[in-house]
């Protein structure tokens, strides 16, 4: 693959520490979720893969739909939830990705929905590494 744009991040001091993009837009305190110990309060790297994720995959279905020369309801949202637990040697994720496609047949959302998973380039890097829900709701 050759890459049509890169950018970088750089952490310092972890998930209590602080993230910068190199051109500057991204400027966040990171914090622990309370959940896992911390203050909370602030950014951490889950709601930024979510963020992250909901965005490509958003940008996926609308390719997927011009593509089939299906029209999207304007009003379309995807949201995903990342979650962080313990496995049998240190932690992992998992995302469920909630696609809403109001008025739209249900057969055709679902459709939709795998073709974009299909492409979306987080669902590629994710895909046989964590566990991945998808839920169309119309």
């Amino acid at each position: 693959m050759t890459p049509l744009y890169t950018t970088t991040a750089t952490a310092t001091g972890g998930r209590a520490g602080k993230v910068t993009s190199a051109d500057g837009i991204i400027d966040l305190n990171l914090a622990m979720p309370k959940e896992l110990g911390g203050p909370g309060n602030a950014a951490n790297p889950e709601t930024l893969f979510a963020s992250g994720y909901s965005a490509c995959f958003q940008g996926a279905l609308g390719l997927v739909a011009r593509t089939q020369k299906v029209a999207l309801p304007a009003n379309n949202t995807v949201s995903v939830t990342i979650g962080i637990g313990k496995d049998e040697t240190s932690f992992a994720l998992n995302a469920v990705i909630k696609v809403n496609l109001p008025g739209m047949d249900k057969a055709q959302a679902e459709q939709l929905v795998e073709a974009a998973h299909q492409v979306c380039p987080y669902s590629k890097a994710t895909r046989g590494n964590i566990d991945v829900k998808l839920e169309t709701v119309v």
